[in-house]
């Protein structure tokens, strides 16, 4: 009996069944993965975001808004991404979303990362006072939806990740003037970086205040026997692109790519059908128009530069999928934390400022085209309650690729930064991911001025990036 005591305490520990006597025979690992998309287009009549008042109220749909959804499981832990046409998403609709997905499906809210794609052709989800445009809650209802049917979905899957060149479609929007040039702010004071400068200003740029960066993630998930493909997220640091007419409801290039992808790596008649997503990367100081004079203007006709934009994308990541190799199996983990940050606050003469800017009539001359809105931003800012913020910080491990979250419009610097510093050989951001607080700029950039760093359009303490970008490298070395 002595000698058989130490195979029953094998049994009961590693619950591994037995071929014959002392032998043992390990449970394979099995790693499994789903995908589903919900339709959240808004209906027409609801105001369009995403530019300063008038904004258009939305008269047409050019093309069905989603929330792409996928579901990966190693066998014992599952995550979950949703990415959403929209412009952005308050944390408080996410944690709700979250907290029915994780009641109706046991996948804890922490092992999930919801995103934003940052369209500026959609509406705010924002409780409307009319019930029938409660966007909100219908737009929370289809992502619990989408994340549920994407578990029902789970199959044995592989997956494999890699990344491409796509560097002829990003530019870094501000530019730094020549030294001694300025350009005056809605506050009443001077910036050294513009956003978007206009031909005026043309022979006044120096130089990009900042980088870019030309590559694009692939993650790619087949059915195991690879007989079709489940679904492809990518990540690329980009803007919106725009050419949209105003009274558009369009999910921008991030639609028309994952259109794209599902036509050539889906199947007919295929069930459940091939997902696409479009996540979008640091991107706060970055979009598609190159103001340095040497790409030719060219007038296009509207969603022109969108399929010009996906296209391109699309081509380059599966040309990168055919490259890869896949793993039948590999370990998943999340790490998630609150971050308090300071709410930046205006200084009395900002106020004082705000206050005569208001009290002018209507139709009375102004010093800049927006002072009217940061005046307003300015006495809300003063009002903003409580003194600090709880920004989510999240890292995914997916073997050996690390996926960091950040609830903020991310300059590219600062995405950078966090994969060079990474514990992981691959690692990509998702931005405007489980929450949206505004521009994040660095200190540095703070000191240029510009549009990204004006109070109202950035909410919260300068040093914010400082300690976002530690504390996302801690939730990866956590993961790791």
């Amino acid at each position: 009996m002595k000698s058989i005591a130490p195979l029953f305490f094998c049994i009961s520990v590693f619950s591994l069944p037995l071929t014959s006597f002392g032998q043992e025979k390990a449970v394979p690992q099995v790693f499994k993965a789903g995908a589903a998309t919900s339709n959240i287009t808004p209906p027409l009549g609801m105001e369009i975001v995403g530019n300063f008042a008038p904004r258009p109220i939305a008269a047409h749909v050019h093309d069905e808004l989603h929330a792409r959804c996928l579901v990966l499981d190693d066998g014992t832990t599952k995550l979950a991404f949703v990415v959403a046409d929209i412009i952005s998403l308050g944390r408080d609709v996410w944690d709700e979303a979250k907290q029915k997905i994780e009641a109706a499906t046991g996948i804890p809210a922490s092992n999930m990362m919801f995103s934003g794609t940052h369209t500026h052709s959609s509406v705010s989800a924002l409780t409307n006072d009319d019930p029938s445009l409660n966007y909100r809650q219908f737009l929370i209802s289809r992502a619990v939806d989408g994340v549920q049917r994407a578990v029902s979905n789970l199959e044995p899957a592989r997956i494999a990740w890699g990344s491409g060149q796509v560097p002829q479609h990003v530019f870094n929007r501000r530019w730094l003037l020549k030294e001694g040039v300025t350009n005056p702010n809605p506050f009443g004071g001077l910036d050294r970086a513009v956003m978007n400068p206009s031909s005026i200003l043309r022979a006044r740029l120096l130089k990009p205040a900042g980088p870019t960066n030309q590559e694009a993630y692939c993650l790619s998930v087949q059915a195991a026997d690879g007989g079709h493909q489940i679904a492809l997220m990518t990540n690329y640091w980009l803007h919106y692109v725009g050419g949209v007419p105003r009274d558009h409801l369009s999910a921008d290039y991030f639609g028309e790519f994952c259109r794209v992808i599902e036509k050539s790596l889906g199947t007919s008649g295929q069930y459940p059908p091939c997902v696409a997503l479009l996540a979008n990367g640091p991107c706060g100081d970055v979009n598609n128009n190159d103001y340095s004079g040497k790409t030719p203007a060219v007038k296009r006709e509207p969603y022109e530069k969108i399929k010009l934009v996906a296209g391109d994308l699309a081509a380059e990541m599966l040309r990168v999928e055919k490259s890869l190799k896949y793993q039948d199996w590999v370990p998943l983990k999340a790490a998630t934390s609150d971050l308090e940050l300071g709410v930046r606050r205006p200084t009395p003469e900002m106020i004082a400022w705000a206050k005569e800017v208001l009290a002018r009539p209507k139709d009375a001359k102004t010093n800049h085209r927006l002072e009217q809105p940061y005046a307003e931003r300015t006495i809300a800012a003063s009002n903003t309650k409580p003194d600090t913020i709880s920004a989510v910080m999240q890292a995914f491990r997916i073997g050996d690729l690390g996926i960091a979250a950040i609830p903020f419009e991310v300059f590219t610097e600062i995405g950078l930064e966090i994969k060079a510093k990474s514990p992981f050989k691959d690692t990509f951001t998702i931005e405007l991911a489980n929450g949206s607080n505004g521009y994040l700029p660095t200190p540095a950039q703070h000191e240029l001025g510009g549009y990204e760093t004006w109070l109202g359009t950035n909410r919260v303490e300068r040093e914010a990036s400082v300690k976002i970008t530690a504390q996302t490298l801690e939730m990866l070395k956590r993961v790791r």
